[in-house]
């Protein structure tokens, strides 16, 4: 990985669900003093605005003001609470080519970190980006979900089975690769026995071990 000092940077943070990524994600962009965009972010966007990559290119050409108007969506969608059904799996090739731009956008105009399952691809070519898997076993991922969503053990493992299987699909149909191949990040973490804020911590050091070299 080749990085530029100084220059605008994207970390990407895909993850298990039920791992505690996005929390991870979020404190990571924290500390870093960026912004933190997610899965849930960009396809609020494509549902309120109904993108495609021919739509997002004539919205930004009609609105000036079209990076104002994001960052207000934005800032909207984050003071709220994201709804489970944010973790859906869309699978249509517009909404890949859509999220693609918007995301591509997103790094051109600002450093950020990057939650979602199509990050590490978008940005695989990127000279400063670092990619990062986040795993955890299947039996803290279930827990998690079912004190998030107050649920049984079948139905938090039938829940994390379905993502998982939409999220592998997705990969597999759009980079003849898997999520689970490591040689798609630059590092991957298992949060057992891991808060979130040391997972933060090991993130960091590693960020600024290569920002070194």
């Amino acid at each position: 990985m080749i990085m530029e000092k100084n220059g605008k940077f994207v970390i990407t943070i895909n993850r298990e669900l039920g791992s505690g990524g996005r929390t991870v994600g979020r404190k990571l962009a924290e500390q870093l003093g960026v912004k933190y965009y997610d899965k849930a972010l960009i396809e609020g966007l494509t549902k309120e605005f109904g993108l495609t990559v021919e739509e997002i290119e004539k919205f930004k050409a009609q609105k000036k003001s079209w990076w104002n108007e994001f960052n207000a969506y934005y800032t909207k969608l984050n003071t709220t609470t994201m709804p489970f059904e944010a973790e859906t799996i869309l699978t249509t090739e517009t909404m890949m080519e859509a999220e693609t731009r918007i995301l591509q956008d997103l790094a051109a105009e600002e450093s950020c970190v990057v939650a979602g399952r199509s990050g590490f691809l978008v940005f695989r070519d990127c000279p400063n980006s670092m990619s990062v898997f986040i795993q955890a076993p299947l039996e803290s991922r279930i827990s998690r979900i079912m004190r998030k969503k107050q649920i049984s053990h079948e139905e938090a493992k039938a829940i994390i089975e379905e993502v998982d299987k939409g999220r592998e699909t997705y990969i597999q149909k759009y980079a003849d690769t898997s999520r689970y191949d490591t040689r798609n990040y630059d590092l991957v973490l298992n949060m057992d026995g891991l808060t979130e804020d040391e997972a933060v911590t090991v993130i960091m050091t590693y960020w600024k071990l290569i920002n070194s070299l």
